[in-house]
């Protein structure tokens, strides 16, 4: 086959001693391609015998690739004739190199599929038990009120009078320290003071506003929503279409390419934001306060819904509290009472032309919006904590109703069932989706909640759908971002998005699967540190020689029965302990993973449950409130011992009830047979501390151990330890809206 091939003949026709022209692989490819199309022309000249036909009076079309070939009726029959025009030999090596290459493709393909579905499942997985570590809380305080009845709905009467007082305070702000954008502000906002505010935000220093703006803007936006209702009606009758964002989380620069794509708000272009405004993004104030701003100085074409983050003990855990805290710490305690006044009144949703319902989550077979519209929201200052309720009687129903619509999330299969993956809210199917609409008379639902691939997707026969504003969520590169148009009709089509696309264009594919892959297992290795010293000693259980060798069923065992993250851990076995074969892993390489540096400073910027708990403490106080049955300020034995017996049954194995008595015991810091409110938070903070130092006193041991047996990081540790540090690290730049690549999607 290659004697004919042209790569072999001297140019001009003369020999060359059969020496290849050039060994380039365009030269491959013509060489490929010419002997393709040699067999097509041959074949297209032989008659229905086998026999050629006269060159007379015939046109011969030469094939222009294998496929045309393949097409014909009978073509391998051709192979079997005399006169073909090559040898069989040829044709078969050539055919088959052909399926060999479309094999290695498929294979490639299906390759890069499963790492992409790989990266994505750990990103969820972590990201829903997490969530769930959260929702505890609520199913913590759910239990205490259900078996400590009269202690419900007399607690919170001294919180309700000072919250009420927020709004009314003026002079409590403080000049911060550094870079502070010092303007003059007046309202109402207009919209000059938003490009103002769009400029500032942008800009990688020199962007935070003086302290007395922002509270200002906070202030006036609680006002406002306080006036609006549960669920808002928002119509298209003189704009003759809506525009339709999910969750942004911090995200600032999906937000103003959302604006920059689909200008400003304006009579004529009226926005929905669907919740979850703050968390994981490092822009999450910025956001916030360039919503409301564009809320005030555009009050009839913006419409805000709250989401299942527009809440303190959530913020406390992923990261905005902490924000605030390092933008603005002279006041972030002031600013973030403010905050939770915004959050206390936003609308819980919004319905389109009385046939649209727009909300966070989604619903439960149980969900009314009839119930919904007479809520009290302002009780609801956390979602995950009991409300406020001036001594009246608590009304779990209508809390349990505020829940399901903020964490609810679809399903294909049918019926409605709890949500054991995020640990609160349910799962609905079509089924119950149908029943929901028809008892409410809408045509469909728009939510948020989950991040998709596309940044948008339709379910139940296209009934529900859902919409994901932030883009590159979970890593450079992992997802787009979306929003969505509806015109007069209600048929709606998308703007699919990805910020800062100069960023990711300069990368291979490989380089950007490598960024993505790296922060998935950044964020695993982060989450599987708080089990460290379980899985150590589970490992060894199964290694009684102490080879540091185990089977790679038993590692895969241990990890899910440790994590309970479900992850698909026999395709991670090469990347969490790297450098070992097929038939054993050296759970050694995974502890030592864990170890590196890289990891430990990730943990470090984290924040636990036992940390978010201790920041936000009003959850310690709503507990304590809710065990002093007699409401005396003091918590006596007697009241821990009711206390302690639903812990018992609602932590099995944890602690026995005579362990739980003797820490009550403990936290009696002064020995008069009772605990009042400091001793109870002091405790707290004893505990969590002492959890600290001992983590940290392991760590040194390891790391003492390590030095003193000469026996650093292995190398293949080292080099994916160095390969996550090098494919997450973030350089902060100024934010062009301009900067993102952007296309129109219309489902029909």
């Amino acid at each position: 086959m290659l004697r004919s091939c042209v790569c072999l003949r001297s140019d001009g026709g003369s020999s060359s001693g059969g020496k290849r022209r050039s060994s380039s692989v365009e030269d491959a490819s013509s060489c490929r391609s010419s002997e393709i199309e040699r067999v097509g022309a041959s074949m297209q000249t032989l008659g229905p015998n086998g026999q050629p036909h006269s060159a007379a009076g015939q046109t011969t079309t030469r094939a222009s690739s294998l496929l045309q070939l393949f097409q014909r009726k009978g073509w391998c029959k051709h192979f079997r004739k005399p006169l073909r025009g090559m040898s069989a030999s040829r044709a078969e090596k050539t055919i088959r190199a052909a399926i060999l290459i479309q094999k290695w493709y498929r294979r490639h393909q299906a390759h890069r599929e499963m790492k992409k579905r790989c990266n994505w499942q750990i990103f969820q997985n972590l990201e829903y038990a997490s969530e769930q570590d959260q929702a505890e809380l609520y199913k913590f305080f759910n239990d205490l009120i259900k078996h400590m009845p009269q202690a419900a709905g007399t607690k919170n009467q001294h919180h309700s009078s000072s919250i009420t007082s927020v709004l009314e305070e003026r002079d409590e702000i403080l000049e911060e320290v550094g870079d502070v954008v010092r303007t003059k502000m007046e309202l109402p906002l207009k919209k000059s003071h938003v490009e103002f505010l769009i400029d500032v935000f942008r800009k990688k220093r020199g962007n935070r506003l003086q302290p007395q703006l922002v509270a200002m803007i906070l202030r006036e936006a609680a006002k406002s929503l306080k006036q609006m209702p549960n669920i808002v009606m928002v119509s298209t009758a003189v704009s003759l279409q809506v525009t339709v964002c999910g969750d942004l989380h911090g995200k600032l620069d999906d937000l103003l390419v959302v604006l920059h794509k689909n200008g400003l708000p304006s009579a004529s272009n009226p926005y929905v934001f669907n919740g979850d405004f703050v968390d994981r993004g490092k822009k999450g104030l910025e956001v916030l306060l360039l919503l409301l701003s564009l809320y005030l100085a555009f009050p009839n074409a913006v419409f805000l819904n709250r989401g299942n983050h527009e809440d303190s003990i959530m913020n406390a855990r992923y990261g905005f509290i902490r924000e605030v805290e390092g933008k603005y710490p002279r006041n972030h305690k002031r600013l973030l009472r403010l905050i939770d006044e915004v959050y206390r009144w936003l609308p819980l949703g919004s319905v389109l032309n009385n046939r649209v319902l727009i909300v966070h989550g989604g619903f439960s077979d149980s969900t009314s919006l009839d119930l919904i519209k007479s809520i009290d929201r302002g009780k609801y200052v956390s979602i995950l904590r009991p409300p406020i309720t001036d001594g009246e009687p608590l009304d779990k129903t209508e809390w349990q109703q505020i829940f399901d619509i903020m964490w609810s999330d679809p399903q294909a299969a049918q019926g409605c069932v709890p949500n054991t993956l995020r640990g609160a809210g349910c799962w609905f199917g079509p089924d119950t989706t149908e029943l929901f609409l028809k008892r409410h008379r809408l045509s469909y639902v728009i939510r948020s909640h989950e991040c998709k691939p596309n940044g948008h997707e339709f379910m139940h026969d296209n009934k529900v759908i859902t919409i994901f504003s932030a883009s590159n969520y979970y890593a450079m590169g992992s997802n787009k971002g979306a929003y969505m148009r509806l015109n007069n009709q209600l048929n709606p089509y998308f703007v699919q998005y990805i910020s800062a696309a100069s960023q990711t264009k300069k990368l291979s594919f490989r380089q950007r699967m490598g960024m993505v892959e790296s922060s998935a297992l950044k964020e695993l290795a982060v989450r599987l540190r708080e089990h460290r010293d379980e899985l150590e000693t589970e490992f060894r259980k199964y290694d009684p020689d102490d080879t540091g060798l185990i089977s790679i069923s038993k590692w895969c065992f241990v990890m899910e029965e440790i994590t309970k993250l479900g992850l698909p851990w026999r395709l991670l076995r090469d990347r969490l302990a790297p450098g070992t074969d097929n038939q054993k892993v050296n759970y050694l390489t995974t502890l030592d993973l864990l170890d590196t540096d890289v990891i430990l400073e990730a943990e470090a910027d984290g924040t636990t449950v036992m940390d978010a708990l201790y920041a936000n403490k009003a959850s310690l106080e709503a507990i304590f409130n809710i065990i002093d049955a007699d409401n005396s300020g003091e918590i006596t034995l007697d009241e821990f011992e009711t206390a302690i017996d639903l812990l018992v049954a609602h932590m099995p194995g944890a602690y026995s009830k005579e362990e739980m008595l003797e820490k009550c015991r403990m936290m009696d810091l002064n020995g008069d047979g009772k605990v009042d409110l400091n001793e109870f938070l002091e405790a707290f903070r004893l505990s969590d501390m002492h959890r600290k130092q001992q983590q940290e006193a392991d760590m040194r041991k390891r790391t003492a151990t390590r030095s003193s047996v000469n026996q650093p990081h292995s190398e293949s540790v080292a080099e994916l330890a160095n390969a996550i540090s090098k494919n997450t690290l973030v350089i902060e730049q100024d934010i062009d809206p301009t900067d993102c690549e952007a296309k129109v999607i219309d489902p029909k």
